[in-house]
């Protein structure tokens, strides 16, 4: 049997692990198989650059951040665009499978890699997707690996915040990664004790924020921690045409969008106003042990769906249990924070204020 598998989009971690598992099955259940890891993700699919995959290139790998097959974005909305005569990145990347006999191709990877594994699917390919994103908003499954060890670095971060702003009786604002949904930011924010969540699900109004934490200062609270997704957006700002918010944030010096809040608050509460952007950080280094292991049965279940011939699915996580999703009914659909759900709600009863 002759498998792909790449890793695409950002990195985070768990990609390893997940690699991991799905070739230790390969290796001790199916026979004569090989693995073919094309490198830099679909580009390595494009250009035919691969490297066949052995035990011992997997074999210590679990704890490893990363991934040791490197990664790209291929942009979704490219792969069928055609250049002079030249075939579409999508032809390019049939051909190829078709070339290299593959039976089926496995791909690691959040939405635009879900969408680009779908049209694959389409064009008689053999895919099976194993969801990763640090967002969580992967449609159909409860979890994406590598979402657990970013809410656990985030949280720890926002507790270090609060330590010095603490000491300076500050208003900071820490930007969480997340710019469609607020999975990341509304977990690591309840779990390190953040006053105030920001999400893009709910655009906050900037005179109530502000007038909050006014009152919260006022009844005699050291400091206030605002977690931040960085696509949040305010009211004022959800009413702009996309040219007058563009124009805004140029306007900003196209600041972060924790920058901008952290100014605006600065102005209208006349406190101490500080931020902080986590970045990348939330991507690297080890997986925590929920996600090295989370990481390693999907990757041994993906590796059970390509042994069994179940293809054009992406492995899914229910209830506790591995499942898969048909490629086409999830891809393009994203999973957003429920605004009116229990999580918002119960964190609403337990003093947390969203901005609304």
């Amino acid at each position: 049997m002759r498998i792909g598998i790449l890793t695409s989009g950002g990195d985070c971690p768990g990609l390893n692990a997940v690699l991991r598992g799905f070739c230790k099955y390969c290796f001790n259940r199916i026979k004569d198989v090989e693995i073919y890891g094309f490198l830099e993700g679909y580009a390595g699919l494009i250009n035919k650059d691969y490297k066949v995959l052995a035990p011992a290139d997997v074999e210590n790998i679990l704890d490893l951040g990363g991934t040791i097959l490197g990664t790209s974005r291929q942009p979704y909305k490219l792969m069928t665009v055609k250049e002079g005569d030249a075939p579409t990145k999508l032809q390019q990347m049939v051909e190829n499978y078709k070339k290299l006999k593959l039976d089926v191709l496995v791909t690691l990877g959040g939405a635009g890699t879900h969408k680009t594994a779908s049209l694959l699917s389409v064009e008689g390919c053999n895919v099976i997707g194993l969801p990763k994103t640090i967002d969580n908003d992967i449609y159909g499954t409860d979890i994406t690996f590598g979402f657990h060890t970013a809410v656990d670095i985030a949280a720890d971060a926002l507790k270090r915040i609060r330590t010095t702003a603490d000491s300076h009786s500050r208003v900071f604002f820490v930007e969480v990664m997340g710019n469609k949904v607020g999975w990341l930011t509304l977990y690591s924010g309840i779990a390190a004790g953040a006053d105030i969540i920001l999400i893009p699900e709910i655009n906050y109004d900037e005179e109530k924020l502000a007038q909050y934490i006014i009152n919260k200062k006022a009844s005699g609270a050291r400091s206030v921690v605002v977690a931040v997704a960085e696509g949040v957006c305010s009211t004022r700002e959800a009413a702009m045409s996309k040219k007058e918010r563009r124009d805004y944030i140029d306007e900003c010096g196209n600041a972060s969008v924790a920058e901008r809040l952290c100014e605006v608050m600065a102005q209208k509460t006349g406190l101490a106003c500080r931020s902080t952007v986590l970045g990348h950080i939330q991507r690297g280094g080890e997986p925590c042990a929920y996600d090295k292991f989370i990481s390693t049965e999907i990757g041994a279940y993906g590796a059970y769906l390509a042994e069994t011939g179940k293809y054009g699915v992406t492995v899914c996580v229910r209830g506790n249990k591995l499942s898969y999703s048909v490629l086409v009914d999830i891809a393009g659909r994203t999973k957003r924070v429920p605004v009116d759900g229990q999580q918002i709600g119960l964190a609403k009863a337990a003093g947390v204020y969203f901005g609304d």
